[in-house]
């Protein structure tokens, strides 16, 4: 089975940009879909975006326009490119493949 891990998570001051990246063990076309998710403490896990393997993407409406999904099918990884990071976007933030693969996460704190 593919495994997927995050990395690229961090501090970083309000206004400030990360990319996260979702690394699969194997190829990711072993998944139709990829996600990110997000959950924060005491809140409920959000969907953030998604990237099929026709490239096709959506995302979360509190993310439109500052956070962009992508794929490198040579690096069998996705990544996550967060821009004008909010105190709001702290969170775990984990990948998943096709609702049945996910990874550990990586932490994402975004100061004021």
């Amino acid at each position: 089975q593919v495994r997927l891990v995050e990395s690229g998570g961090g501090l970083v001051q309000a206004g400030g940009s990360l990319r996260l990246s979702c690394i699969a063990s194997g190829s990711l076309a072993a998944f139709d879909f990829i996600d990110w998710y997000r959950q924060a403490p005491g809140k409920q896990r959000e969907l953030v975006a998604t990237i099929s393997g026709l490239d096709f993407t959506t995302y979360a409406d509190s993310v439109k326009g500052r956070f962009t999904v992508s794929r490198d099918n040579a690096e069998n990884t996705v990544y996550l490119q967060m821009t004008s990071l909010k105190p709001d976007d702290t969170a775990l933030y984990y990948c998943g493949g096709d609702d049945r693969v996910r990874g550990p996460g990586t932490q994402v704190t975004v100061s004021s």
